[in-house]
């Protein structure tokens, strides 16, 4: 455990399982919805977003939530990792994230009831794909629609079993293209969020009722990636809360806090907490940093290493967070967005260097 007197620097490395990544500002995970074929096959868009990243500092550089069943994919211009040929393209990618000095980190993912949607941007439409245009059939741990998307199909024992055995695939073709990070996403309303939160998960088996019951594909999840990643990283992201107001069993940071424990006892070597995504029109309180709170809680129930996301976008900031031990390391989304370079920027702000800057790139600082 940190103390006040030693303190990480942002720039210090951090050391996640066996892998050792150069400094704490780490990028996160974000959906592009940029596979026009929709095969779910990265492509030029993906390489030059993901390595500019690297160039820009960033110390782990994440994938967008990548799908691991084509029914899996939140929209029809989704990535996936199903296939051999996709993980032949995303290994160029890690080549060249490798090659400016970061980790590459992969997130899985299922959509669950909230697949088969348009993308939010590009289209003419919104809401589910319907079957005439491409849509599926989406599932989930109960027939509970979000919103006014599709119901889900109620998923059963063996469809289970199938899932566990695509995050399986999913991972091993994943470690196979290069990626340092495997992280299981299990928040964000998606699938494997959706078994752990009563607001979506009413089932009466062993995948329901117990926080216990609906943790258990997570854990099956967790283990049975673990079982095959050999040395590579295990992380996994979990929303700290759902945001809910209502009386007695909901998904909140007590909740999460009991199933990080599990998941670090079943293998993950780190957690990524964010928050929300089962409910449709949650209160949030936004505001910069307001998860860091839910990370601070998750690090005290595990011994692995922490992340916090969340409006961070501010170098002192960023640091403060660290100091004062709620987090291991930062998650940078929008703020990266707007400036790719936004790690070696903080860096010659707070006076840590260039180390992370390509010499290509150097005059800049």
């Amino acid at each position: 455990m940190l103390t006040a007197q030693n303190p990480p620097s942002l720039f210090d490395p951090l050391t996640l399982g066996s892998l050792a990544i150069r400094n704490r500002v780490w990028l996160s995970p974000m959906c592009q919805y940029s596979c026009p074929g929709r095969d779910g096959m990265p492509n030029n868009w993906h390489f030059t977003h993901l390595t500019g990243f690297a160039a820009g500092g960033f110390g782990l550089v994440m994938t967008e939530a990548t799908a691991v069943s084509p029914e899996g994919r939140i929209s029809d211009r989704d990535t996936g990792i199903w296939s051999d040929e996709q993980a032949d393209a995303w290994a160029q990618v890690v080549s060249g994230i490798h090659e400016r000095g970061a980790a590459a980190g992969i997130q899985l993912a299922h959509a669950g009831r909230k697949a088969s949607t348009y993308s939010p941007w590009g289209e003419d439409t919104s809401g589910s794909i319907p079957a005439s245009a491409g849509g599926w059939q989406t599932v989930a741990p109960s027939p509970i629609a979000f919103g006014d998307l599709r119901p889900p199909q109620q998923l059963e024992a063996h469809d289970i079993d199938r899932i566990v055995d695509e995050f399986v695939d999913a991972a091993t073709r994943s470690v196979a293209a290069g990626f340092d990070v495997v992280e299981i996403h299990a928040a964000h309303g998606y699938l494997l969020h959706q078994f752990l939160s009563p607001a979506s998960n009413t089932r009466t088996d062993e995948y329901g009722g117990s926080l216990a019951n609906r943790a258990r594909l997570v854990i099956r999840v967790i283990e049975a990636v673990r079982a095959v990643i050999g040395r590579a990283t295990l992380m996994v992201r979990l929303s700290g809360t759902d945001w809910s107001t209502a009386e007695g069993d909901r998904w909140d940071i007590d909740a999460c806090e009991t199933v990080a424990a599990l998941a670090e006892a079943a293998g993950a070597d780190g957690f990524d907490i964010s928050s929300g995504g089962i409910l449709e029109h949650p209160a949030i309180p936004l505001g910069p940093g307001y998860q860091v709170s839910l990370a601070a809680r998750v690090r005290t129930a595990v011994s692995v290493p922490v992340t916090a996301v969340g409006l961070i976008d501010d170098a002192d900031f960023a640091q403060q967070i660290l100091t004062e031990g709620k987090a291991d390391a930062v998650m940078l989304g929008r703020s990266a967005l707007r400036n790719p370079q936004r790690a070696n920027a903080w860096a010659a702000e707070r006076g840590a260097g260039t180390a992370f800057v390509p010499g290509q790139y150097e005059r800049a600082y």
